[in-house]
């Protein structure tokens, strides 16, 4: 059985060696700014995805830039950096055999997300939000849990995605997940990210971004990403990969401290990231 499989730490994909590199710099010094300029700079698409975001407006300034140097003066060194380490991670795992998962879909559900996730976060009081590094990353991995299935399985991750496109009864996805494989996507991200050393909070959203109930475990296990997550995805309900229940109430507001008379805001913010994230997927 899967479960079984997942229990042997080797048998989860190594974190790609850029993305190794990268999450090992240390970015406060000088040589490690200059170490993490060279190592994008030395993968095209890489930089591509970079300067993309960069000159973005829902992420910078009017101005625009064209080189690495430039992206980093308008997102900032650890952002750039969180980003490089999401996408270089990504970008590996979907260098595998033709499989029914459709990573080009993957990845714009996931950019989408990231975005749209720090459109919510915007509304966050300050001392609450969490750093858009960790926006970012967790963003843009929060589904990574499919492609670490189809790496360990492809047979196996082909008939969920056949399911899932079929809506075979009246099960969830991740019901659909636990009667087939005995884990869920979320389950297999987590532990994908445990074993690449990323930070707890990270591990933790990646986990729980599918809880159906925030009030009693948000407080206790740390989950503001988890639940920023889950509100993007339940936000941009014809735009996601898995199947969530509509609607959001004031609850799960006041959890990140905003005010719900700014949801339909929030609403508009949100759903202006789907055009954004076409584009800079291209």
């Amino acid at each position: 059985m899967l479960k079984c499989r997942l229990d042997k730490i080797d048998t989860l994909p190594a974190m790609p060696t850029i993305a190794q590199k990268l999450l090992s710099l240390k970015i406060e010094t000088f040589d490690g700014e200059s170490a993490l300029l060279k190592l994008i700079e030395q993968d095209p698409q890489l930089s591509a995805k970079i300067i993309g975001l960069a000159n973005s407006p829902l992420l910078s300034s009017s101005r625009k830039t064209s080189s690495i140097n430039g992206a980093v003066m308008l997102l900032g060194m650890s952002r750039v950096k969180s980003i490089a380490i999401g996408i270089a991670a990504l970008s590996a795992l979907t260098q595998m055999p033709q499989s029914k998962l459709n990573v080009t879909e993957l990845w714009l559900h996931s950019l989408t997300v990231a975005l749209s996730m720090r459109a919510i976060a915007q509304f966050m009081p300050e001392q609450s939000r969490p750093d858009d590094d960790q926006i970012f990353l967790a963003g843009l991995l929060h589904d990574i849990g499919y492609l670490a299935l189809s790496f360990l399985d492809t047979k196996l991750s082909d008939q969920l995605h056949e399911h899932i496109f079929q809506k075979h009864c009246n099960l969830s996805t991740l019901e659909m997940e636990h009667d087939l494989l005995g884990t869920t996507h979320c389950e297999l991200g987590a532990q994908l990210a445990l074993n690449w050393g990323l930070e707890n909070n990270v591990v933790s959203a990646l986990r729980n971004h599918h809880l159906s109930d925030f009030s009693k475990k948000a407080e206790n296990t740390n989950n503001t990403l988890a639940i920023i997550i889950t509100m993007a995805e339940k936000l941009l309900p014809s735009f996601g990969a898995t199947n969530l229940e509509n609607g959001i109430d004031q609850h799960h507001w006041e959890l990140l401290g905003i005010d719900p008379s700014k949801s339909e805001e929030i609403f508009t913010s949100v759903n202006n990231q789907i055009e954004h994230a076409k584009q800079l997927a291209i």
